[in-house]
Formats: C-alpha cells, sequence, structure tokens
C-alpha cells in the first residue's frame, strides 16, 4: 500500500523537523513492504530541512503537485504559461501585491521582512532570491499582501488557474490549471484507491477524494467531508498518528 503525507500541520508542527519518533514509524512502514510519499504545499527545496536527511531518496510531491522528486532529483515539473504568467505579473502590480514566486529551484520574494512565511524559506540556503524575469519556469505563486485580496483574486480566478485559500495566513496560494496532489499521484502511477492519505487543509482535498482511507489531522470543514476520520490537534497529536500509522501498516489493503 502506499502511504501518502502531507507534512506542515501533519506530520511537521510549528515550522520544526518531522520529529524522530513519527520518521521512526514512517521506516516501520518501509520496513512493513510499504511505499511511503511526502507530498507537500513546500516546494522540494523547502520540504528537505523538515525531513531527515535520510528520507531525502523517498519520492516528494511539491509545490501542491506542481514538483516530483525521485531519489533526490526533479523529475517532474509544471509551470504557468508565458500567457498566465504575464497576466498574472500584472494583476499582481496592479493590485500592490507582495509574493513568493517558486521557481523549479530558485524563487523570488517581495514580502514584508518580518513574515512568517520568511521561517520556513530555504532555510538552508540552497537557491537564490533571484528577479522575476530570471526564471526559466514558475511553478507556484504565494500571495502575502494585497491593496485588495478579494478583487484580486477574481482576476486571478479568470485565468484558469488553481486557487487555494489559506485563512488562518491570509495568503492565496496558486498553481497551473490541474495540478495538484492527485495528479501528481496519478503521475506517479497512483490509481484511485491504492494508498492512504494524510493531511489537514485545503490542498489536500483532491488526494483524499482519491484516497483508499484517509485521515486529518486537525480540523478543517472543507476537507472534513472527504476524510475516513480524524486526529484532533492535543498534546498527543503525535503520538495518535504514530499509533493509526502503526495500525495501518500491518494491514495488505484498505477499504472504505
Amino acid at each position: 500500500m502506499n502511504f501518502i503525507f502531507d507534512i506542515d500541520g501533519t506530520i511537521c508542527f510549528k515550522g520544526k523537523p518531522i520529529s524522530e519518533k513519527i520518521l521512526n514509524s514512517l521506516e516501520s512502514l518501509k520496513a512493513n513492504g510499504h511505499n511511503v510519499i511526502f507530498a507537500s504545499a513546500r516546494p522540494i527545496r523547502d520540504m528537505l530541512p523538515v525531513i531527515d536527511h535520510k528520507f531525502h531518496s523517498y519520492t516528494m510531491i511539491g509545490g501542491n503537485g506542481s514538483l516530483i522528486s525521485v531519489d533526490g532529483n526533479i523529475l517532474y515539473s509544471n509551470s504557468f504559461t508565458d500567457v498566465q504568467r504575464n497576466s498574472i505579473s500584472n494583476i499582481l502590480d496592479e493590485y500592490n501585491a507582495t509574493y513568493l514566486i517558486d521557481g523549479e529551484w530558485d524563487y523570488t520574494y517581495t514580502g514584508p521582512l518580518d513574515h512568517p512565511i520568511l521561517n520556513n524559506l530555504d532555510p538552508l540556503k540552497l537557491a537564490k532570491n533571484i528577479n522575476t524575469l530570471q526564471h526559466k519556469s514558475i511553478v507556484k505563486i504565494l500571495i502575502l499582501t494585497s491593496d485588495d485580496m478579494d478583487r484580486m483574486t477574481d482576476s486571478i480566478l479568470k485565468l484558469d488557474v488553481v486557487i487555494h485559500k489559506h485563512g488562518n495566513e491570509n495568503v492565496i496560494d496558486i498553481s497551473p490549471k490541474g495540478i495538484h496532489k492527485w495528479s501528481a499521484l496519478n503521475k506517479l502511477g497512483i490509481e484511485k484507491g491504492d494508498y492512504v492519505a494524510y493531511g489537514n487543509d485545503a490542498n489536500d482535498i483532491s488526494m483524499f477524494m482519491n484516497a483508499a482511507y484517509s485521515i486529518m489531522v486537525g480540523d478543517h470543514k472543507e476537507l472534513s467531508k472527504h476524510a475516513s476520520e480524524s486526529i484532533p490537534l492535543s498534546n498527543n497529536t503525535e503520538d495518535d498518528i504514530i499509533k493509526k500509522i502503526n495500525l495501518l501498516s500491518t494491514i495488505n489493503s484498505v477499504t472504505i
């Protein structure tokens, strides 16, 4: 069975690396013949610092599905078209937006110098903060501030792209059309009902909808509609996650 894990808010909390005890449970999954995949909104570059180096060869889905890394190499990326790229740039200028733009590896950051996202942005200094025009391709855009976030979002939606609103953080996440975690799993040859999914946010919905079994960590109104069960946030959340991983690791298949 394939086990797919979102990272932030699911097995990684408050920007800290995944704990050793959760990593040990993931190793147990592998030892029992299961396949472990990490799937995050973070680009691959920013997934590495919170995942122990001995797991860096594991398959990783980054940028909500726009990037796929296998054995430490980015094998797949999907970017905005030139028309979309130019249109989005004009809209960002019109609404005086600040943002984080991700290419396959390097990035462009124009946001506030005290924005919380900087805590997770390239902490290992693996990439460069470059001018937007220097990107050969753009795979993901995170809008941090704007003069009018709602009107700007409406304008961007007309470009036929995918938008996720992260209400708790008051930011907007933009990806190319057809790009989500489920589309990336498809590209890896994983079919509907062939995996167990762990997640916590709206960008996990596509993954949950096609899973054999899905576990929501915390509480998200829209995601909960597609979750098989949930694990509440508490002082025992990590232990509860591990118990569920250990339970599911002993079976060969899962059905809803």
